[in-house]
């Protein structure tokens, strides 16, 4: 995208909001870079340098812009809908692994050399993995900085970073502004959050998670409260809260649908863990989507036209946790969403994690990771002999990181790993692909809402032909099961009343 410079100049010049996070814009003669949205005049031409990155902007000497904060834009959809090396790696890098293992630990989790590494994601991103690594930390301190009290010598190493002074030095070189600059801007307008209170161990943060218009939040919310796990989930007045298992303790996310952007606090125990919290929520949320583009596509198709034209922008609801949901796929096999939601909360009862809900709310528990589950005793599991095996077998698979459905995960292994598990299906691994592994194009036509749908519109209604006519809605086909799904008359296609 970057590279097309006539697009690029359009783009800015209408600041056309669809752009933000797809590139960035820096002005030669004032030393800063923006989104393509951004309010100021635009400038000549002449004057632009397109980067497909912030951090590529960074390395290129700009700072960030302080009208449109282009550090803030939503991501770029490509990392959630390519499956190459360069997508899986800018996944990960967005879930802390750069900052908890380092580049080597980047690098073996995709299976190349730290060099080969460095040279694919220089070669498309104009940067390496440490500098984009240090652009989010740039990010996570900002966020500290506006939107809590937290000491500054607290907010650098719970950002990442190694010193108070690579912190200083960062943030003014990507800001031009000082951290105490920056949290005396947001006083004058915005208030910080309160500090904690004596004894109290839990930092609770309130942002904006930012989106690409339009977004229909009927499917994407109501998904996830009519298939809420007891404990671990809930719909409370008006948000969806669910708890979080994240590396340096726990957390709870109340993500709350906003017209122009998603409320989200967070409950942290470890303000180390902000970034990893937010790339999740807004990856379950399906936030870094870009909604035009797949609606366009699917409106060609005269079927899928209406359905979109109704309600356009629908995302496909996903998850904070890839082996909790591949568990809840397995127990959800051939029953109600009623029953798989029964079968969850006894597991989550009996091995989950027990922790406190600062609100005061139904979330007590974490979701068992496979390492608790492994432990359980099949025998009191209350379903048939065959379903106990595949769960108990998936589960030991997971423990055993023999199945990879982590973000960087490649998706044909993955797939082709589930497949070969007893009990594991077409419908399980490709459900498993739309709403773990994040794969766009992941299509379920053996599915009986979509096979019910597929009846309703004169679609073909047997799998094999459904497949075969779904070829036109590629490489959005995980998009098409939202619309088809929202034609039946279920819970998860509305927003529980308030």
């Amino acid at each position: 995208m970057h590279e097309d410079v006539e697009r690029c100049v359009r783009a800015v010049q209408s600041k056309d909001a669809r752009f933000d996070g797809w590139f960035f814009t820096g002005v030669v003669t004032t030393g800063i870079y923006c989104r393509p949205s951004c309010p100021v005049v635009p400038p000549k031409p002449a004057n632009m340098r397109f980067y497909p990155s912030a951090a590529a902007a960074q390395q290129a000497g700009f700072r960030a812009c302080k009208r449109c904060r282009p550090d803030a834009s939503p991501g770029s959809p490509q990392w959630n809908e390519r499956a190459d090396v360069v997508a899986r790696a800018m996944r990960l890098i967005a879930d802390g692994v750069v900052d908890r293992d380092g580049v080597p630990g980047l690098a073996s989790r995709l299976g190349y050399s730290t060099r080969q590494i460095e040279r694919q994601l220089q070669a498309e991103l104009g940067a390496g993995p440490l500098a984009l690594a240090r652009a989010q930390r740039a990010q996570t301190a900002r966020l500290l900085i506006e939107t809590s009290a937290l000491p500054m010598s607290d907010v650098a190493f719970a950002a990442g970073f190694a010193s108070i002074r690579a912190f200083n030095d960062t943030v003014r070189e990507v800001f031009a502004l000082t951290p105490s600059r920056l949290r005396d801007r947001v006083a004058r307008g915005r208030p910080a959050a309160e500090p904690a209170a004596a004894g109290e161990s839990v930092a609770t943060l309130t942002l904006r998670l930012p989106f690409r218009a339009p977004l229909c939040p009927d499917n994407l919310f109501g998904h996830l409260a009519a298939t809420a796990v007891p404990g671990v989930e809930e719909w409370r007045d008006g948000a969806y809260r669910r708890t979080l298992r994240l590396p340096n303790g726990y957390g709870i996310a109340t993500l709350r649908p906003l017209p122009d952007h998603v409320a989200c606090t967070l409950s942290l125990t470890d303000v180390r863990d902000l970034t990893i919290a937010i790339s999740r929520c807004r990856r379950m949320l399906d936030l870094d989507a870009d909604p035009v583009a797949v609606d366009d596509l699917l409106s060609t198709d005269a079927v899928l036209a209406p359905l979109v034209g109704k309600a356009p922008g629908r995302r496909v609801p996903r998850t904070v946790d890839a082996a909790e949901f591949a568990v809840r796929a397995v127990l959800g096999q051939q029953v109600s969403t009623a029953a798989a939601r029964t079968h969850a909360a006894r597991l989550v009862t009996a091995h989950g994690e027990p922790v406190t809900d600062p609100e005061g709310g139904g979330l007590t528990r974490l979701f068992p990771d496979p390492a608790a589950l492994a432990e359980l005793d099949p025998a009191a599991l209350a379903f048939p002999q065959s379903r106990r095996t595949t769960l108990t077998t998936l589960v030991a698979a997971l423990a055993a990181d023999e199945i990879d459905l982590g973000v960087g995960s490649d998706w044909a292994a993955a797939r082709a790993r589930l497949a070969a598990l007893p009990g594991v299906g077409p419908w399980t691994v490709e459900t498993i692909a739309m709403r773990a592994l994040g794969d766009p194009d992941a299509f379920i036509p053996g599915d009986l809402g979509v096979r019910a749908a597929a009846r309703d519109l004169g679609l073909p209604a047997t799998p094999a032909a459904l497949t075969e006519r779904s070829a036109a809605w590629r490489p959005w086909r995980a998009y098409a099961v939202q619309y088809l799904w929202a034609t039946g008359d279920h819970a998860i296609n509305r927003l529980p009343a308030a």
